[in-house]
């Protein structure tokens, strides 16, 4: 009966996230048509769209809760939010979305307070993604990136997020002989810690890692995680196009929702980086969004999403060929999951 309640708690809490993010969503969007209109508009969704999209999140909540009761995670983490936060920061949401609407109809996309340093960063990567206010580059920007996202997807980041642990733990099985906490997994693009967070829920006792190439976002990873009882944040600063560490040094790799905000050419590039630093035998895990080669009928979701953000590259991605960047880099047996808005690819490295 408890485990039923419990799962009754879980749909409850995911259902009222999806509500709330709905109601953010409609709400800004009059207010921003009314303040200020913007020449873009969003192309209606289709009906049947709309109840298949449904249907993806039903059946990503239910696996979520699968994963949870088969042990791959703790039933805890499906409750891992933080309303200290949630009151904390929803109101500099609200305050903040003047600045966003007004660089929506002024087309500003890298605008940046005079205080941020942009020197010595990529110029793919000196951009208001999302039209976020100082991009991934300020303080403010990370204390507000989770609960964004989690409104964006209607509540459903995390459980996107927790779709890579259970081939990630399948993954290291591999590696039986090594003692857990001589097992390295390295997160690229970890922003704000929160996948690492899921990791660690899922494997207690491995050496995690994280690289980024926003310090606030690291700050933001480094103070997250330091709440773990025991952990010790092993982040650096860093371009995934460079990673700082020698060849074949982790046992796995996961990335995401980074690929969709990288040039066609920056993500090969990631990709080969990935695969040097991943150990024989290992695996490199991909979280990104859905693509029209796995999810053509939802077309009409991605061409909206490229065109209310600022997500200069997502045109490109929509179609580009991951698993083909993929074997070019060297990684074999690449197996592809989809789960609701997301695409998950699990590629080994040959022994």
């Amino acid at each position: 009966m408890s485990d039923t309640i419990t799962k009754f708690t879980y749909q409850s809490f995911q259902q009222g996230k999806n509500l709330f993010a709905l109601a953010h969503k409609t709400l800004s969007t009059r207010l921003m048509d009314i303040v200020s209109p913007s020449e873009k508009k969003a192309k209606p969704i289709p009906n049947e769209v709309l109840l298949e999209l449904q249907e993806r999140l039903n059946h990503l909540l239910e696996v979520d809760w699968e994963d949870a009761e088969q042990g791959i995670y703790s039933k805890e983490i499906l409750f891992d939010n933080s309303w200290e936060d949630f009151f904390r920061y929803y109101p500099a949401i609200l305050i903040d979305m003047p600045q966003m609407w007004e660089r929506v109809k002024n087309k500003k996309y890298q605008e940046f307070a005079p205080e941020i340093e942009i020197q010595g960063y990529p110029s793919y990567y000196v951009q208001n993604f999302h039209h976020q206010t100082d991009g991934y580059l300020s303080d403010s920007s990370a204390n507000l990136y989770d609960l964004q996202v989690e409104i964006l997807f209607g509540g459903s980041a995390d459980p996107m997020r927790r779709r890579i642990l259970a081939p990630l733990k399948k993954s290291l099985e591999v590696f039986s002989y090594v003692l857990p906490k001589q097992i390295k997994v390295l997160d690229v693009a970890c922003g704000t810690g929160r996948t690492l967070k899921s990791i660690r829920s899922a494997l207690p006792e491995v050496s995690l890692f994280g690289v980024d190439l926003s310090p606030a976002y690291l700050r933001k990873a480094n103070e997250v995680l330091s709440q773990i009882p025991g952990e010790l944040p092993q982040l650096l600063q860093a371009n995934a196009e460079e990673l700082p560490y020698l060849d074949n040094y982790f046992h796995a790799v996961t990335s995401v929702f980074l690929f969709h905000e990288l040039p066609a050419p920056v993500r090969q590039s990631v990709i080969e980086e990935s695969f040097r630093v991943t150990k024989p035998g290992g695996t490199f895990i991909i979280c990104d969004s859905i693509q029209m080669s796995d999810s053509p009928q939802m077309q009409v979701i991605m061409e909206n999403f490229s065109e209310t953000f600022h997500e200069p590259y997502y045109r490109n991605y929509m179609t580009d060929d991951l698993i083909k960047r993929l074997h070019k880099a060297g990684f074999e047996s690449v197996d592809t999951q989809i789960h609701f808005m997301s695409k998950y690819l699990i590629a080994r490295k040959p022994v």
